[in-house]
């Protein structure tokens, strides 16, 4: 009896210091996507040339913050069930049009399980006039006339990346990680 308290207590004290804060500027690159900084700002990765002139990245608090949820770095689970990539700078609304993406985002493993990564991307779809959960139902049912309905909102046209501070940006780029 003694020595499973010990052991309680110990791996209690173990966890402890495993769940420090979440500051976006100290964590790696290829964790920096879809994390949530302890203050409730979403981290960004950013592209910057170091002083050699080649093209690195780095880790930055965005201005937008997230309700509900504080300290998260998304799991890779949620990220490959998703279908997102960590090494993107910015998300895009093109993200939509294609129905693999929005197959994935839709999933039960995704929608009901990543409310970090759904978030985000509803309220991107929000800025273009589309409502993420009626998007998801259309696609079970039919993933062509959900396309229709993306391009008939008018978020086609004129692609909207958001940058790290929340404004608009140019369209994403891979980072090589």
């Amino acid at each position: 009896m003694k020595m499973s308290f010990v052991l309680f207590f110990a791996f209690s004290m173990f966890l402890q210091g495993t769940r420090g804060e979440v500051i976006c500027e100290t964590l790696p690159a290829n964790l920096c996507s879809f994390a949530i900084a302890s203050s409730g700002k979403r981290c960004v990765l950013e592209n910057y040339i170091d002083e050699e002139g080649k093209p690195d990245y780095t880790c930055k608090t965005s201005k937008v913050v997230v309700e509900r949820i504080a300290g998260y770095i998304e799991s890779d689970q949620c990220v490959n069930a998703c279908g997102v990539d960590r090494s993107f700078v910015g998300i895009s609304s093109d993200a939509f049009l294609a129905p693999q993406f929005t197959a994935r985002l839709c999933s039960p493993a995704c929608y009901q399980n990543c409310p970090n990564i759904v978030d985000l991307y509803y309220n991107l779809a929000a800025g273009e006039g589309v409502y993420l959960p009626a998007l998801c139902e259309k696609q079970k049912t039919h993933s062509h006339r959900a396309m229709l309905a993306l391009l008939s909102s008018g978020a086609a046209p004129s692609p909207v990346a958001i940058d790290s501070f929340g404004g608009i940006a140019d369209a994403p780029t891979p980072a090589s990680t």
